[in-house]
């Protein structure tokens, strides 16, 4: 009875660390995706610290993870105390650190509000000083998104227009309308756009438009990580029943 509850604590093992290994591998191929994508991510990723910094994090954590579920599966199947501690101490501490990340996540999700961003928009921006990392960032977005500050081109009135525009309420140029969304993409009529002519420029808020892009994905994202974390509570469970259990 003892031998056969051991053999179901074994594969139960192997089971969620099977999960996990998938886990990481996923966390592994998204974080490259969102270095390398060529569709906009890469030169927004590259031109924000935050989120260049967070993309190399999102790949050390997929390969820990995939990793990690490595060994719980060879620990399980050999039955070795030594790769089970080291797995159980390391999921441990990975738990931990995903859980305060929700936690601040969660707790600062008001700096996320609309008026938040066009506050620090309108404090900021410096329209084509690509130099300067918050402006440039807006710009990648702006023209990837085919959207126009936060709320619309009004977002603009109040910041200083470029010294030779003779239109006291400059649009930025990333506001113009492309026939490619991206940097190198021509404009459809750039001098028209710069004067305030409406049909050239985008006039939808990226506010609006990036959160219908992602609302669904937040959502999945969301239910992922629920998803992770029960799976290493688990994982860590049969860890250490499976550690005990072996003689």
């Amino acid at each position: 009875m003892e031998g056969d509850c051991l053999s179901c604590m074994k594969y139960l093992m192997f089971l969620f660390n099977f999960f996990i290994f998938l886990g990481g591998a996923c966390l592994l191929g998204l974080g490259i995706w969102v270095i390398v994508d060529p569709t906009g991510f890469r030169e927004i990723v590259a031109a924000n610290p935050l989120l260049f910094t967070g993309a190399y994090i999102m790949l050390a954590m997929g390969a820990m993870l995939f990793l990690l579920g490595f060994l719980g599966c060879c620990g399980a199947i050999r039955e070795n105390k030594c790769l089970l501690l080291f797995f159980f101490m390391f999921i441990l501490l990975i738990f931990l650190a995903e859980l305060s990340a929700a936690i601040l996540a969660f707790i600062f999700r008001e700096n996320l509000t609309r008026e938040f961003f066009t506050k620090e928009l309108k404090k900021h921006y410096q329209r084509n000083n690509d130099t300067d990392v918050f402006s440039s960032t807006w710009n990648s977005v702006m023209i990837t998104f085919a959207c126009c500050g936060v709320n619309g081109p009004e977002d603009f009135e109040d910041i200083p227009h470029l010294p030779h525009s003779s239109s006291e309420k400059a649009t930025p140029e990333a506001c113009c309308q492309r026939e490619l969304q991206s940097r190198e993409g021509m404009f459809i009529n750039k001098e028209d756009c710069l004067k305030g002519n409406e049909r050239f420029q985008n006039r939808q808020g990226c506010y609006t438009v990036i959160l219908n892009s992602f609302e669904t994905y937040v959502y999945l994202a969301g239910a992922l990580a629920i998803g992770v974390l029960a799976i290493e509570l688990f994982a860590m469970i049969f860890a250490m029943c499976l550690f005990r259990g072996i003689q």
